[in-house]
């Protein structure tokens, strides 16, 4: 998982260092043909394989091969390539090359728009798994708060052997080199495959921090570049979970809020601070005695609720579903909505990025960070410090943060942010505008759904299809704030039945599947 600015009494952070100057390396021309997934066929998609170096450092060493689709342009005003990146890391992109779309006034068709696996995802080979079957992602597990020893002793055990797990995987090869640098250095042999000028791009949540470091190493070859969800680069990766824990704690209690302004519908009383106090007092219950034929424990039910503090969407889904194990103890809906995966691809190469794109932190270090956090804000932290662990045991050295900069920058960025956005906070939106002078920034004004572009709202809509179809920003405020104020994306009515399965919102400009897509690349990490 992702986030920005709060406070955390984690040890300083190793210095920040460039790494060198890129190694040249321009790849074969993929070989265009049919596509397997019957939505990118639908869209009239092609696929291909990207031959890319292991390691950039030896471009005609081993090669690995990253999977590629796209959507060709249909209008004659032709802007050029776009690529774009879902999020995770460890999220599949290939759906992305049927972004355009969603973009306002058929500006999306002048451009060809590229989707990706990024390396170790997906179809991208090699494809890196460590243990399918493992523990921590299974039903009714050890509780994630560890009061009992026991329970310590087990999330300990489990996390350490999925690292170990990782350093015997048939890709093991890769964990030397799956760098947010790596990856930035693929996406520009995707430009130079192209043979476009310079990349545009598409980047949301995980994605704005590959686009960030993209545009530090290859500052004139970006393009038109939408950054959405801005993660602070200074604090990837370990501040900026702790600081999650403090900001998702803040969005489950207005979600409760919501849930007893909307008594008449989920009838769960008319005190958000008294359904926040049953939820607490239901986990307890849970730890003692599993639900739904002992598959939901505090685990299971803190993880659906998680979705809550991301975003908006399921917002009265998840209400019902709640209410109903609340009053029945039926908890047959909520079970169904706990994704246990069946392949851990997404979250063997989340780790595989984030332990060693920077520093992590010793256990004593983490296990005091976590109590500190638990005891105002107890949430998340916990299950998102388990969610970490693998990191303090990873099989593969971690590199110092890189520096990421704006300053040899020239083409204008569009930035996008809601205020209360716990997977990225808005205050690393603020420090990454700051970073970039050419960049705008977009505030949701009081919103908490994170990556919520092209939802529907006109005011952030209307603008991302401007600038991709002019290039032009407004003029940018000297206040070292957002430029640009907008409606955030609003929750769902209050209604006694369920929507369907698509998180949508009423005007969503993505189909539901592409809008999944998003939400599952983002909360790979979850």
């Amino acid at each position: 998982m992702l986030v920005p600015g709060g406070s955390s009494s984690a040890a300083p952070q190793a210095p920040q260092v460039t790494q060198a100057k890129p190694a040249s390396y321009t790849p074969p021309a993929p070989v265009w043909g049919a596509c397997t997934n019957q939505r990118l066929i639908d869209a009239g998609a092609q696929c291909a394989m990207l031959e890319v170096p292991l390691d950039y450092d030896k471009p005609k060493g081993k090669k690995i091969q990253i999977a590629v689709s796209r959507v060709l342009h249909t209008n004659p005003d032709y802007k050029g390539m776009i690529a774009g990146n879902p999020g995770g890391p460890g999220g599949s992109g290939l759906g992305m090359a049927r972004l355009g779309a969603a973009i306002p006034n058929g500006v999306g068709a002048k451009y060809d728009w590229y989707g990706f696996d990024p390396r170790g995802v997906g179809s991208s080979q090699p494809s890196l798994s460590c243990n399918p079957n493992y523990p921590g992602a299974g039903y009714d597990r050890p509780n994630y708060v560890p009061t009992k020893k026991k329970d310590l002793k087990w999330w300990q055990r489990v996390t350490k052997k999925y690292a170990k797990a990782c350093s015997k995987s048939d890709a093991k090869r890769l964990l030397k080199h799956i760098h947010t640098t790596d990856v930035a250095q693929d996406l520009e042999s995707l430009r130079k495959a192209v043979g476009a000028p310079k990349l545009n791009y598409y980047g949301f949540s995980y994605g704005t921090y590959l686009g960030q470091v993209y545009a530090t190493m290859f500052p004139k070859k970006v393009g038109r570049f939408v950054w959405d969800g801005v993660l602070n680069a200074d604090r990837a990766f370990y501040e900026s979970n702790v600081d999650q824990n403090i900001a998702f704690d803040k969005n489950i209690r207005t979600y409760f809020k919501w849930l007893a302004q909307n008594d008449a519908v989920y009838g769960l009383g008319t005190s958000g601070k008294a359904i926040r106090k049953g939820y607490y007092k239901l986990l307890k219950r849970l730890d003692k005695q599993p639900a739904a034929e002992g598959r939901l424990g505090p685990d299971e039910l803190g993880d659906v609720l998680l979705s809550a503090g991301y975003y908006v969407y399921d917002w009265n889904t998840i209400g019902l579903a709640y209410a109903k194990f609340v009053k029945t103890g039926d908890g047959a809906d909520l079970i169904a909505m706990y994704a246990e995966p069946g392949d851990d691809n997404g979250f063997a190469v989340y780790n595989a990025v984030q332990c060693t794109d920077a520093k992590w932190p010793d256990w004593k270090q983490t296990e005091a960070d976590a109590w500190r956090v638990h005891k105002k804000h107890p949430f998340l932290t916990w299950g998102n410090t388990w969610y970490n662990a693998p990191c303090l045991n990873w099989p593969a050295k971690s590199q110092q943060a890189f520096d990421v900069s704006g300053k040899k920058v020239k083409s204008p960025i569009l930035m996008i942010a809601e205020t209360k956005d716990a997977a990225t906070v808005f205050s690393g939106a603020v420090a990454t505008r700051k970073a970039f002078p050419s960049s705008f920034l977009i505030e949701g004004k009081g919103g908490t759904t994170h990556s919520g572009s092209l939802s529907g709202i006109a005011c952030t809509d209307d603008l991302v299809a401007s600038y991709l179809d002019t290039g032009v920003l407004p003029k940018r405020s000297k206040k070292k704030r957002s430029d640009l104020k907008c409606d955030p994306v609003p929750p769902p009515a209050a209604s006694a039945s369920a929507r369907g399965t698509g998180p949508l919102t009423v005007d969503d400009r993505m189909p539901a599947d592409l809008r999944r897509l998003l939400v599952e690349a983002q909360s790979s990490g979850r």
